[in-house]
């Protein structure tokens, strides 16, 4: 394949590229409103209620406890109900409660988890595909350069310097908002995570007094 034959051949490898960055843009922001609407459908982060039920149950009102869970929208809520359920069923085998209520809280957070590789892939490929991108574009600017007889004009390197320079730009930014957007939500999950164990510990070994959340 002669010099020729190759620089034609880029524009079509440079359009992928910027065709690919802007699939993983579209995909990244997909995941993004999903995850933001399906945290609010499951109930993330609704804490009130659940200190309301455990109220309820510590202070003697087991019914009302478990009315008010079994009504419940929110993460808490429903593990809290697999605990009670189990306490109510065995009260004197606590680790039957625990082990129904860890398994309540290993659902949760698999649907909370769902998804959230494929915004890990969009952090690490973005910026490869950036990468990809700016060889594309050197070796577009430099067939340019072989091909030039006598001084060169810097017009004819100014399209190879462009797409190098611009899928960089645009590959580290759409890694970098996923990112930040993909911390958030592991944030979101992690604060769950640890409040559905302060959660399951407080409905079988009670809590401390201003145990409470704030």
């Amino acid at each position: 394949m002669n010099s020729s034959t190759l620089s034609l051949g880029l524009p079509a490898a440079t359009m992928a590229v910027f065709i690919a960055l802007a699939i993983l843009s579209v995909l990244a922001l997909t995941v993004t409103i999903f995850k933001i609407m399906q945290f609010r459908r499951i109930g993330v982060g609704k804490s009130t209620l659940a200190d309301q039920i455990l109220d309820d149950w510590l202070n003697g009102r087991p019914d009302e406890a478990m009315r008010k869970a079994s009504k419940g929208d929110g993460v808490l809520q429903r593990v809290l109900h697999a605990v009670m359920s189990g306490l109510r069923a065995r009260p004197n085998d606590p680790s039957y409660a625990e082990e129904l209520g860890r398994q309540s809280a290993l659902v949760e957070l698999s649907t909370m988890a769902a998804r959230m590789r494929l915004l890990e892939a969009v952090v690490q490929a973005a910026p490869m595909l950036g990468l990809l991108g700016t060889v594309i574009g050197m070796i577009d600017a430099f067939s340019a350069l072989s091909q030039a007889t006598g001084a060169v004009d810097p017009s004819q390197l100014a399209g190879g310097i462009w797409t190098a320079l611009t899928t960089t730009a645009i590959g580290l930014a759409i890694a970098l908002v996923a990112y930040f957007v993909a911390n958030w939500l592991e944030s979101q999950i992690d604060t769950e995570r640890q409040e559905i164990e302060m959660a399951i510990s407080a409905a079988i070994h009670g809590r401390v007094a201003g145990g409470g959340r704030r």
